[in-house]
């Protein structure tokens, strides 16, 4: 039986996020093909979602850069890969794949059926445009100090590790929720150009403008794998979700943390609350997600927002 959706739909150096910048009004649109261009991103995919079978498999979702989709294997199916990458699978046949931000056209996931044979589903990944600012009056930013320098190893040791963590927690089945509503001031993907011309890294995760001490929730059910003890020089007071099957969630420039690394958090219930603490430019929460390691848009998980 195919899991309760994802269903909004039915990411070694790790840094999780430079500065925090709420954009300009102007702003460009540019697609990952480099033929294509547009004045805004394209709206996000609507329900029904397409489903794709094959023998011994379905695949429910929009396949998109910075999307994830959720499958199921037949019983006795097995060996599934992702363009050779293993998927991890759970005991019922359910399982998840995800595309980064910058996943070329194509995909294909492929399995064993029972006869030995195998089985494959391709997939045509569609691109999304990633909104592109020009600040020319602001440089990309200064030499890291020496401070900076011996602090940074250790955070980045402590992130890479939290993420190896599997759970085995449930959260992966559900429908996402909003952490917090609020103004979307930063989204996934989107990119500035510097002064000199050189381009920052994609952002990567949706950024929502809210009071400093607002409380922010767990979008899924899932375990607390990284509650940063003091901030990060980048990412400030930084707890890390895991929801299972390798699926991730970050939530940076916290206020404080009200959860410990080990306890299994429900959806809904209230981890921290927002802040401005690390390099970020106001109080905000950045949320952020990977699938393996690949950053995944949160947006289209958990749809429209309430108010």
């Amino acid at each position: 039986m195919m899991p309760r959706a994802i269903a909004a739909l039915a990411a070694t150096t790790v840094t999780l996020a430079g500065v925090c910048i709420p954009p300009k009004p102007s702003i460009a649109a540019v697609a990952s093909s480099p033929a294509a261009t547009s004045r805004s991103p394209p709206p996000l995919p609507s329900s029904p979602l397409p489903v794709r079978k094959a023998d011994g498999m379905t695949l429910t979702g929009t396949p998109q850069q910075g999307g994830l989709l959720i499958g199921q294997l037949a019983k006795g199916v097995m060996n599934l890969t992702l363009d050779g990458l293993a998927v991890r699978t759970a005991s019922d046949g359910a399982f998840i794949i995800g595309f980064s931000s910058d996943a070329g056209p194509s995909a294909i996931l492929r399995a064993t059926l029972p006869n030995g044979r195998a089985t494959e589903i391709a997939i045509l990944v569609a691109p999304r445009l990633w909104r592109v600012e020009t600040v020319a009056s602001i440089p990309r930013f200064a030499q890291p100090s020496a401070e900076f320098a011996r602090l940074r190893p250790p955070e980045l040791a402590a992130i890479t590790a939290a993420r190896r963590i599997d759970a085995s927690a449930q959260g992966w089945r559900q429908r996402f929720i909003w952490p917090v509503s609020g103004r979307i001031s930063g989204v996934f993907g989107s990119q500035r150009v510097y002064a000199n011309g050189e381009r920052g890294a994609p952002h990567a995760g949706v950024d929502i403008a809210r009071p400093t001490g607002t409380p922010v929730v767990a979008p899924a059910d899932g375990v607390i794998v990284l509650a940063a003890d003091r901030p990060f020089t980048l990412e400030g007071n930084l707890l890390m979700i895991d929801h299972g099957m390798g699926l991730n969630s970050a939530f940076l420039h916290l206020s404080r943390i009200d959860v410990r690394v080990g306890d299994r958090v429900r959806q809904g219930q209230t981890v921290g609350a927002i802040g401005a603490t690390g390099r970020a430019s106001g109080p905000h929460l950045h949320w952020g997600m990977k699938w393996l390691d690949r950053r995944i848009d949160p947006q289209p998980l958990a749809g429209p927002m309430l108010p």
